[in-house]
């Protein structure tokens, strides 16, 4: 028959069949007959859907900025959703209004009010990094929003895809980003420089002090063995000085002895001493004294002749 018709829905698509002004059927995943002149359908996908967005946007230095992500959503209630929005199929399943596209465009405003809030508060270089913490705001905020709930749909997921500055200040940024780059590596350049030279004089240190400790050694050492030569020298003075007093003790002893003696022979007539010094009579010296005695005598001598055959014959007698 013309009339009758037959739909098939999807597991993920929940259908509601009015007739005659009044719900027959509804579900997910329908199948059935119905007849065409006096029924009307509505189809709600379930299934989650992505929606991708771009937001030019102002941060609050007044700097342009480019927020492009997407927001994926459900819908719970079909029965909110198909009371304010138009979801009619036709025959052919097609829809016979514009509204499905509106959830998305409303979705989206709402979305976008809500990053506009979170970036005007936020400065340029702040939002350029902070799309988690941009799309962590945004979420549970649009979750909750009025205009969401009441068309029964939920925000599963906010995810900020980029953050662009404009060309210009994109080009500045990287300008000044990259000055920072090479002003840090040259801070790393002077502080490895300036490590090196510390070491370097720690190492210096190092050596002055083994050099330091060394000389201290060795003028210890210096004094010790000085400490022993005069220790040595004051041993030795001593033993010279002990000598000394013990050779002037024996000289004392001698001239002690010798002076005994002197004062026995102080007495003795010197002739006498020389006979005995020359350890009997000799003619020779008994002639040295006659000739002294006569000598000492001359004023009582008259005359006295001595030839020199008889000195001869003195002197020589011995040897004959």
């Amino acid at each position: 028959m013309m009339g009758i018709r037959y739909l098939k829905a999807a597991p993920t698509t929940y259908v509601i069949h009015y007739q005659g002004g009044r719900v027959k059927r509804e579900g997910a995943g329908l199948s059935f007959l119905y007849w065409g002149p006096t029924s009307t359908l509505v189809s709600i996908p379930l299934a989650s859907m992505d929606v991708p967005f771009v937001f030019n946007e102002m941060t609050s230095d007044f700097q342009a900025v480019t927020l492009q992500g997407q927001l994926t959503y459900r819908v719970v209630d079909p029965h909110r959703l198909a009371s304010l929005l138009d979801y009619t199929i036709g025959p052919d399943g097609a829809y016979r209004s514009d509204d499905p596209g509106v959830l998305r465009e409303r979705l989206i405003h709402a979305a976008q009010l809500l990053a506009r809030e979170v970036t005007q508060s936020l400065k340029l270089r702040e939002v350029l990094t902070s799309s988690e913490k941009l799309a962590a705001r945004v979420l549970p905020a649009l979750r909750a929003e009025r205009a969401v709930t009441l068309m029964g749909v939920d925000v599963l997921q906010l995810t900020i895809l980029s953050l662009k500055p404009t060309p210009e200040m994109g080009k500045a940024l990287e300008a000044e980003a990259r000055e920072d780059l090479h002003r840090n590596a040259d801070e790393a350049i002077y502080a490895r420089r300036n490590a090196a030279v510390e070491q370097e004089r720690k190492i210096k240190e190092s050596e002055l002090q083994t050099e330091v400790a060394v000389e201290e050694k060795r003028r210890q050492i210096r004094e010790t063995q000085m400490a022993a030569e005069i220790a040595v020298e004051d041993q030795r003075a001593a033993l010279v000085e002990r000598r000394v007093q013990n050779e002037r003790k024996e000289a004392d002893i001698r001239a002690y002895a010798l002076e005994g003696i002197l004062n026995q022979v102080r007495t003795v007539d010197w002739r006498t001493l020389m006979t005995i010094g020359s350890g009997g009579i000799d003619p020779k010296a008994m002639i040295a004294l006659a000739f002294q005695n006569l000598a000492e005598n001359a004023q009582k001598i008259g005359e006295l002749n001595v030839t020199p055959d008889l000195l001869k014959s003195l002197l020589g007698s011995k040897d004959r």
